[in-house]
């Protein structure tokens, strides 16, 4: 965790569902572990610094230290926003400013080749919701990595950086109440202009039900596959 509002939201409770527990590291609270062993598995979550913040929020190297020892020891990866940003800057790629704005909320899923037969992206229907809310994208992927799904505006929606490692520009996790904390909750301070944000929290709101129904197999997948000795 980067931010106290960016929780693991519905991932936390699919994963207890699933039969995984984990531990919710506050990063920008306690140090990160020098290395994972005794985890099997890493998720990093959303939080609205930079990937390349790391003067002003040091804790964003030991993560990216994480992540890169995490794919080269095929241990199970998935960076959710930030996180995804942070792997790719990790491992080789770049991180830019959308020119084509900020993420307007809602937006489908769409998965390449690659994707719809991917072991873990493969559990998700083409055409999904995916909540996005980021001014930043990855604007070119490491050499080794592969993009999974692009998003309306033509940026990488989702990547495979390595044999067990994922990284997506969205938000499965997130609730419409953690949502509302980000956009109209007590403290926000300034909107994107270019988003009607009360019509993209409705729609969030509205589509409660299918976005749990969409995104809960990916949480079940990343954790069969955290519970596997065997990687994909």
């Amino acid at each position: 965790m980067h931010e106290d509002d960016c929780p693991p939201g519905w991932f936390g409770d699919w994963f207890l569902d699933a039969g995984v527990r984990y531990d919710a590291w506050p990063a920008h609270r306690t140090p990160l572990p020098d290395h994972l062993s005794g985890y099997d598995g890493l998720v990093v979550l959303g939080g609205e610094m930079g990937a390349y913040d790391d003067a002003d929020h040091p804790w964003l190297t030991d993560t990216k230290r994480l992540i890169a020892a995490a794919v080269t020891d095929t241990t199970p990866f998935l960076g959710i926003c930030l996180g995804h940003q942070l792997a790719a800057v990790a491992l080789g790629g770049e991180v830019r400013r959308n020119t084509h704005g900020h993420a307007r909320g809602l937006t489908p899923f769409r998965p390449n080749a690659a994707g719809r037969v991917d072991p873990l992206l493969g559990a998700v229907d083409d055409g999904a919701p995916a909540l996005q809310w980021n001014r930043d994208v990855v604007t070119r992927l490491p050499t080794a990595a592969t993009e999974l799904a692009t998003s309306p505006d033509g940026t990488v929606q989702a990547a495979r950086f390595g044999q067990c490692a994922w990284g997506v520009q969205f938000h499965p996790e997130t609730s419409p109440e953690i949502f509302y904390s980000w956009t109209l909750g007590d403290g926000v301070v300034g909107q994107p202009a270019e988003v009607d944000v009360p019509a993209a929290y409705a729609a969030v709101l509205d589509g409660e039900a299918e976005l749990r129904r969409s995104w809960q197999p990916l949480a079940f997948r990343f954790a069969e596959l955290v519970s596997s000795p065997e990687a994909p």
